[in-house]
């Protein structure tokens, strides 16, 4: 019997190989294929699964011996193990350490799969190198042993051995209880700004997922929030998503299930498992604060309903109250304490529904119904709510609804980055920033102003994985995935800033100009050929123009060889001018100084403002109680005015360059009536400014 597991590049299916390496009669062939995202074997997916799956094929039944203590293991594994952070994996270790204390193997008296699963899942963990293990000897023991078999070290050689490898490709954890063609994802955004880059983690590993298991993608607007909400948050929501590549099944919104919502709301209230109450929110706050019960908790369930009925309607008498679920007042977990699930709001009218409610259910309350409702199997989500996990599921047993597991994963947290959107608005309201696509922020579109592209956002939340670690990141990562993917597509242009810009006069340079071409990257012909003017005097940076010495030989960038004969400078040390003469029988590997430089043709020249940004605030991590007003960083745009190649005329709005010896850039708006705008794209080798805010002349007001 033979059977084909196809797996990823750069990955290696653990669990796997290892049952593969104990299996008897039974031929396994493992094949890299780049179309899947992890391992598969016919309609089975996940390492983990895969595992089991060819364990089950073990002629003696060896390898799946009491498949309910192995299937137990297997999902202690893949639920527990995979994803915790440290202080989680030294508590899980020590469990599996006592399990060992008189055990050779996890299950019977032999090698199963439950072991095979359990070290993949260890060894992966990126916290077990360098864990103390003083406190886990009997769990040493096993891993140790296991390591010394020929089985187990054959595999781990298999395993790349760079140090961020296994980082690099991310760690997804195989759904629990997900079965090939049933799973049901959604990312339910809602429409109170457009979409940033924690968001693009969530719908990115949403899309992920239900394409893993030939499921469903649904795209929920959370539109339970009148205030907030707008057509152009709508709109851009749908935009970034078609930019991210993200095409989802469905597209719903919560406001199609607000009669329904309202039905479990009255029947919480008839069986006495809500209550509207008037208390005021800091009373509220209190209340929860000290683990005390509101007064009007107890209120029967036909005087509640009374109350209900003026909320609904939207009198002055209904105005006053809310609806608290009726849980538990003094629960240790803040979320179970009575929490609101409506309140009534009259302006403005909603988008989609204008007038008809009085009424909106808040996020909690909503959340687990339409998941139950839509057929939503994992909802995915961000583990800054993990605490709400336990509320969700009252909610759905209160309402007698089909169960919907939560998977959580890390939040992403940017050193200088704000993600809350509420902070956002204030920066477009305030001025600060032009809008919600403006390049300093770290929305979709903002980024992509920037100059990132999908496919560096891709690799880099892919390359996160589903972990469950909360870390603070630079955001230079990202920019150094996104150099990576560009710099061999970009053509490459030159510009000359216009402040202090030297005159090179040229002995035996064309008194007449002369064109030639030349490729526009050296290593991609693809990209074709440019139009260079070669003429007696060129244009210099003043900064290259300062270390040139009398007598030096320097190369001129696609041209050749010159020998700098006289060096003029004003009072200031400023050089004004340099003469020299062509050389162009020289060496350029021998030449020490190379130039970039342009033909003194200025009708030949296009006007080029460069911008480059800094962060928007001054402070890489801001606590709980800190202003984030109060780190508003004074001038975060940067200009240089710049002399640019001819070349630069036929750019248009969008395409990404690179200016020799500056850097990455993409265009911001064409030279038609104005300069040709060029907005720097990072590299990930600095953070906050580059080098052209080192050398800006006029910083500009803040806009």
């Amino acid at each position: 019997m033979s059977v084909t597991v196809k797996h990823p590049p750069h990955t290696v299916p653990i669990a796997s190989r290892l049952v593969a390496a104990h299996l008897r009669h039974v031929n396994v062939a493992f094949q890299v294929d780049e179309k899947v995202t992890t391992a598969q074997m016919n309609d089975v997916s996940g390492d983990f699964h895969v595992a089991i799956a060819l364990a089950k094929q073990d002629a003696s039944g060896a390898l799946y011996g009491n498949p309910s203590q192995v299937d137990s293991w297997v999902d202690y594994a893949a639920s527990k193990i995979v994803g915790s952070d440290v202080a989680k994996l030294m508590t899980l270790t020590e469990d599996l350490s006592n399990h060992l204390q008189m055990r050779s193997f996890f299950v019977g008296y032999t090698l199963t799969a439950a072991d095979f699963v359990l070290f993949a899942a260890i060894l992966s963990h990126n916290a077990w190198e360098g864990m103390k293990k003083a406190k886990v000897p009997h769990l040493v023991r096993w891993f140790t042993f296991c390591s010394s078999l020929k089985s187990f070290s054959d595999v781990i050689a298999l395993i790349p051995k760079t140090a961020d490898s296994r980082k690099q490709h991310g760690v997804y954890h195989d759904l629990p209880g997900a079965e090939m063609g049933k799973v049901v994802t959604r990312f339910p955004p809602e429409p109170s700004g457009f979409l940033h880059i924690g968001h693009c983690k969530a719908a990115m590993l949403n899309a992920h997922y239900a394409k893993l298991y030939n499921g469903k993608l649904i795209l929920r607007f959370d539109d339970t929030n009148p205030t907030k909400e707008k057509d152009e948050y709508v709109e851009n929501i749908k935009r970034d998503l078609e930019t991210l590549g993200i095409v989802p099944d469905r597209i719903t919104h919560s406001s199609d299930y607000f009669d329904l919502c309202i039905q479990h709301a009255e029947d919480l209230i008839n069986r006495g498992l809500a209550f509207c109450d008037s208390s005021t929110g800091d009373e509220i706050a209190k209340q929860r604060e000290k683990r005390e019960p509101s007064p009007f908790r107890n209120t029967s369930p036909e005087e509640n309903m009374a109350r209900w009925t003026e909320m609904k309607s939207g009198t002055p008498e209904g105005k006053k109250w809310v609806l608290r679920a009726k849980i538990d007042y003094a629960s240790l977990n803040g979320t179970m304490r009575d929490p609101a699930i409506y309140r009534v709001v009259l302006d403005p009218p909603h988008l989609r529904t204008g007038t008809k409610y009085k009424v909106y259910p808040l996020y909690d309350f909503v959340c687990p119904i339409v998941d139950s409702i839509e057929g939503v199997t994992h909802a995915q989500r961000s583990n800054e709510y993990h605490d709400r996990n336990e509320q969700f599921y009252w909610m759905l047993k209160a309402m007698n609804l089909r169960p919907v597991l939560i998977c959580d994963f890390a939040r992403l947290n940017f050193a200088y980055q704000l993600l809350s959107k509420r902070k956002l608005q204030w920066f477009v309201d305030n001025g600060v920033v032009s809008g919600w696509d403006d390049a300093r922020f770290p929305t979709i579109q903002g980024l992509m102003r920037r100059g990132v592209t999908k496919e560096a956002l891709w690799e880099f939340i892919l390359a996160e994985g589903a972990s469950k670690n909360v870390v603070l990141m630079d955001m230079a990562k990202l920019w150094a995935i996104n150099k990576r993917i560009i710099d061999p597509i970009v053509p490459r242009y030159t510009a000359i800033a216009k402040d202090g810009a030297v005159k090179f006069e040229l002995s035996g340079g064309p008194a007449e100009v002369d064109t030639v071409s030349r490729p526009r990257h050296k290593k991609n012909a693809d990209l074709g050929n440019k139009a260079m003017l070669l003429f007696k005097t060129v244009l210099l940076e003043q900064e290259d123009a300062q270390r040139l010495k009398v007598g030096e030989e320097v190369t001129l960038m696609d041209w050749g060889n010159a020998i700098v004969d006289e060096i003029s400078k004003d009072e200031a040390g400023n050089v004004t001018t340099v003469k020299g003469r062509l050389h162009l029988a020289g060496d350029f590997k021998k030449t020490e100084a190379k130039l970039t430089w342009l033909a003194d043709i200025p009708d030949q020249m296009v006007d080029v403002k460069l911008l480059d940004y800094d962060y928007l605030i001054t402070k890489d991590k801001l606590e709980k109680d800190e202003k984030f007003e109060n780190f508003i960083r004074e001038t975060t745009i940067f200009e240089t005015m710049c002399h640019g190649d001819l070349n630069l005329r036929n750019l248009h709005r969008g395409d990404r360059i690179q200016l020799e010896r500056r850097g990455y850039f993409i265009v911001e708006q064409v030279a038609f009536k104005g300069p040709l705008v060029l907005i720097q794209i990072p590299d990930g080798k600095v953070s906050g400014p580059s080098i052209l805010a080192k050398k800006v002349q006029n910083p500009p007001k803040r806009v």
